[in-house]
């Protein structure tokens, strides 16, 4: 059911807590004002905060206000030890990280514990169907990309972009503080937005920026509403340690994930004995993931990534039973039945395939173990945890009427399912886009909140954020499947895709991997349009065995895709 009626209730509840009209506030001498107040200290907020602070018109002529609940002091002192790593882990773009060096924060992160990563394997854990992403492949004017991505802790990101922020002058940052609610001061000819927080302090914003993540107050008090639903997917996360890759053998800088017809499950390198995993499935599977011993989750994180499809199912059922009887299912028994597993399946013990190889990483590696990630060794404690997914996108991004003076960004207006990686990204493009907006406005002696002013933003963002939550939702149901014509299909453009070169470059260009002009989130049609042309070459001569196979699979890609 649509977020929207399903809410219907309690969102008309918050409006009316947040849109209250009251004139006493705005009226009173104890009424403080700012000129932009940014509601949320995750990474989107304060890269907000951050771009307008390099800016030094903004930092001449405004004043920034950031407001957050938690004890951001906390992540400004966050450490921890070189061999460990948190559980929340981003994937930060070429694109993003462009835009986080020209602020000055990107030189504030530890590097030391960022993951390279250079090439992505993405598989159909049914068909074994498999394309490739090599930045070396990957040219954009002539030059090579480096790398696709950098996965960093999101709290590495936030320390940096808060040490990049301490010494303005220009900017407050209010943690340890709760809005407690949002009223409207109708002076001036115009709704401007007041913020009542925890500490007793009212604060007028000439500009309200809701990053306050998913079940936003701001976009509660604007009155924008929201769509989407949510998924019958919850993400399972831990940090992995396992042996460093063979001398002989590629880096640990190959990002793996694996479509199981219950989600995807992904291996996102750190360091050289260190990956972070993002596991999709179903809620119950999550929590009997969560319920077992760390020897076993180990071997089920290799066993997701080798067993055939058939025999996971399996996995997955004896899981289950062994969960609800009140029995976690040990580690003895769960290698007792992937040793009969692999045999039935004819897998060597010596095979990359192997969940139980004991391969000596010193040694020449198996051939063919780059298709597939080292071996799991061990769980870090305390790394494991489960979310929930949801897709969800706002009507807009601006609010109106008496919700004027207030506009949105990062999960306040948008979230998506974490196979693609972009959640953070779409969210720090939003940032650079209304910095870039408030910074063009405030030049021309425009009013930064105005409806007028902050339209170019929304433009810039609302259909390259639709596009990106289009596809990975569409993605998702894809691969959701397991029926026949579904899965043929799915694998054969799969497989035809990785023999284009052309159109996988657009296609990680559309990701991030590279800027394309000056525009935040820039996709790069003109690689598109010359690969569709090439595609369109290369099957002109099979239009006829087209045109027999579409009707067969067409009736169940449009059940699948519009569930």
């Amino acid at each position: 059911m649509l977020a929207s009626t399903s809410r219907l209730s309690a969102r008309t509840a918050r409006k009316h807590l947040f849109a209250t009209s009251t004139r006493q506030y705005a009226s009173s001498s104890t009424v403080e004002h700012s000129d932009v107040v940014i509601v949320g200290g995750g990474p989107a907020g304060l890269a907000l905060a951050g771009a307008l602070n390099s800016s030094k018109l903004v930092r001449d002529n405004m004043r920034v206000t950031l407001i957050e609940a938690g004890d951001l002091s906390k992540t400004k002192a966050w450490q921890m030890s070189p061999d460990a790593y948190s559980n929340r882990v981003s994937s930060i773009t070429n694109a993003s990280r462009d835009f986080l060096s020209n602020i000055g924060a990107w030189s504030h992160v530890d590097e030391t514990r960022t993951g390279s990563v250079e090439e992505m394997q993405v598989w159909d854990g049914v068909s074994d169907a498999r394309i490739t992403f090599s930045a070396a492949d990957m040219t954009v004017g002539g030059q090579s990309i480096g790398e696709l991505s950098r996965l960093t802790e999101n709290l590495n990101l936030q320390r940096a972009l808060l040490r990049q922020l301490e010494s303005s002058s220009s900017f407050e940052l209010v943690d340890k503080v709760k809005v407690e609610s949002i009223t409207t001061d109708n002076r001036e000819g115009g709704a401007w937005p007041v913020l009542h927080l925890s500490d007793g302090r009212a604060i007028r914003a000439r500009l309200l920026v809701g990053a306050d993540g998913f079940n936003s107050p701001v976009r509660s008090y604007a009155g924008i509403e929201s769509y989407g639903w949510a998924y019958d997917t919850h993400g399972v996360v831990a940090t992995l340690q396992h042996a460093p890759r063979s001398t002989y053998g590629p880096r640990n800088t190959i990002a793996y994930q694996r479509f199981l017809p219950t989600g995807p499950i992904a291996f996102l390198p750190l360091s050289e004995t260190a990956s972070t995993m993002v596991w999709s499935t179903r809620p119950h599977l999550a929590s009997a993931l969560k319920a077992v011993d760390p020897s076993v989750l180990v071997n089920m994180v290799n066993a997701a990534f080798r067993l055939p499809e058939v025999s996971m199912r399996y996995l997955h059922d004896r899981l289950l039973e062994a969960h609800s009887a009140g029995s976690p299912l040990t580690s003895d028994q769960l290698q007792e039945e992937l040793s009969f597993r692999e045999m039935s399946h004819s897998i060597s013990p010596y095979s990359p395939l192997s969940s139980l190889s004991t391969q000596n990483s010193e040694g020449i590696p198996l051939e063919g173990a780059e298709s597939f990630p080292p071996l799991v060794k061990a769980i870090q404690p305390g790394t494991v945890a489960s979310f929930p997914l949801r897709f969800s996108h706002a009507d807009s991004y601006i609010g109106e009427g008496r919700g004027a003076r207030t506009v949105l960004l990062g999960d306040a207006a948008h979230t998506t399912h974490p196979l693609a990686g972009q959640g953070l990204n779409l969210g720090l493009a939003d940032a650079e886009a209304l910095a870039q907006c408030i910074e063009t406005s405030l030049s021309r002696g425009g009013d930064i909140g105005s409806y007028t002013s902050l339209l170019p933003y929304a433009r810039a963002r609302y259909f390259e954020n639709h596009k990106m939550l289009s596809a990975v939702d569409k993605l998702h149901k894809l691969y959701s499947t397991t029926a026949e014509p579904v899965v043929w299909a799915r694998s054969v453009g799969l497989e035809v895709l990785n023999e284009l070169d052309t159109i996988k470059t657009a296609l990680m260009v559309s990701a991030g991997s590279q800027r394309l002009g000056g525009n935040p989130g820039a996709v790069g049609l003109g690689f598109a349009a010359q690969g569709m042309e090439g595609l369109a070459r290369s099957f002109s001569n099979v239009k006829i065995a087209g045109d027999i196979i579409s009707g067969m699979v067409q009736a169940g890609l449009q059940q699948v895709l519009r569930k």
